[in-house]
């Protein structure tokens, strides 16, 4: 009996970390910043210019990061389990809004990783081949390790 409650304890603990552990390798965790080569910001999209993806509890977050390097706001959340997910679909902050997101990376042959993210109405169509066109989209290379933590 007291075996059983062993092996059920040990696999208890396996389960609740296995999601933190597989977090620490996701591909979007770390600090992102516009790699496109004349980017316009509104001040809405200025929150999006940088921005660091790490883990808040259960899930992993978007946190804008200002010119100066300070923590901003959360920007968009995502569920664990979608951590390595190549297109990530939700919401995320458009001022006092929330406007369609998609989150994706790209993996070119002989190229760096970079992430792409687009906002805009809920029949956006981040590839602009139906629906309307994204209120705001970038292209983003990875520069560190994320620094914004939230809970």
């Amino acid at each position: 009996m007291k075996t059983h409650r062993l092996y059920l304890s040990l696999f208890t603990v396996l389960v609740l970390a296995s999601p933190a552990a597989r977090a620490e390798d996701s591909h979007y965790f770390g600090r992102w910043t516009v790699s496109d080569d004349k980017p316009a910001y509104s001040a809405k999209g200025k929150l999006y210019k940088t921005f660091d993806v790490a883990p808040c509890g259960k899930d992993f977050c978007g946190i804008s990061v200002s010119d100066k390097g300070d923590c901003g706001e959360t920007l968009f959340r995502f569920l664990t389990i979608h951590e390595n997910n190549d297109e990530l679909t939700g919401h995320g902050r458009w001022g006092a809004m929330k406007k369609k997101l998609t989150v994706g990376m790209a993996k070119p042959d002989g190229a760096p990783s970079y992430m792409f993210l687009g906002l805009g109405d809920d029949n956006m169509d981040i590839t602009g081949r139906e629906g309307s066109i994204p209120t705001f989209e970038a292209n983003y290379k990875r520069v560190s390790d994320a620094v914004c933590k939230t809970s």
